[in-house]
């Protein structure tokens, strides 16, 4: 199927309309994995043309994806990734984490954006950075595109590299998201120093329901912990 390229059209409306100069665009991966951090990657692209296939990280090939990235990683102006690890995803919630491994991206980027386009609906970054919502910005808004290929390249890496001392696991093959390889470690070994306590998956799992951790939600929190949300690997 053939999608729609990526346009600059909601970073020119932005700089019209606001005067921003540096424009990010910011997505994240890992929401829905049961290991490993959440990960998020600030793109600053200007208004150059992206290299040819740019689009949704979920839309490309893992072959295709992995060589745009090394692409995109010369191409953009400059780039960051933020992470919040697993226990901070215990301790937070998954919305704060996300607050907390975006401003660690953009704190990374060697110039602060005057604004931010965000992938969704949600501004789970708010104040004091100026933020547009996109609905699949990361197919619409080439920063975005961009950010979403990063993160997802460089977080699958990273969940690669504990192959080799969980190697039950899988998570070569599906970072951190429940699949059937994931689910029999899990049942067999219990979950490892790199998995989320604090998720209804360890409901399922009697022998090992003891070390789930509950966290006492603030106002205004999420108790969101995407325990059954789908695969995006």
């Amino acid at each position: 199927m053939a999608y729609e390229p990526p346009t600059h059209t909601v970073e020119r409306s932005i700089r019209a309309i606001t005067g921003a100069k540096i424009v990010a665009g910011v997505d994240e991966v890992g929401r829905g994995a049961w290991a490993g951090p959440v990960t998020v990657c600030a793109a600053v692209t200007g208004l150059r043309r992206p290299p040819a296939g740019l689009t949704d990280s979920k839309l490309l090939s893992p072959k295709r994806r992995t060589e745009l990235a090394a692409l995109l990683e010369d191409w953009v102006t400059c780039h960051a990734l933020g992470h919040a690890s697993p226990q901070e995803i215990d301790e937070l919630g998954m919305t704060a984490s996300l607050r907390l491994a975006a401003v660690r991206a953009l704190e990374g980027l060697p110039v602060r954006p005057d604004a931010v386009i965000l992938d969704g609906k949600h501004d789970y970054l708010g104040r004091p950075w100026q933020v547009r919502t996109v609905i699949k910005g990361d197919q619409s808004c080439v920063a975005v595109a961009a950010a979403s290929v990063i993160a997802k390249v460089r977080r699958d890496a990273m969940m690669a590299e504990l192959q080799g001392e969980f190697a039950a696991f899988g998570f070569a093959a599906n970072a951190g998201y429940p699949s059937p390889v994931h689910k029999a470690a899990l049942a067999e070994w219990g979950p490892t120093p790199h998995h989320r306590l604090s998720w209804s998956y360890l409901d399922a799992l009697p022998q090992w329901r003891h070390l789930k951790k509950v966290r006492v939600a603030a106002v205004g929190d999420d108790l969101e912990d995407g325990g059954q949300l789908g695969f995006d690997f």
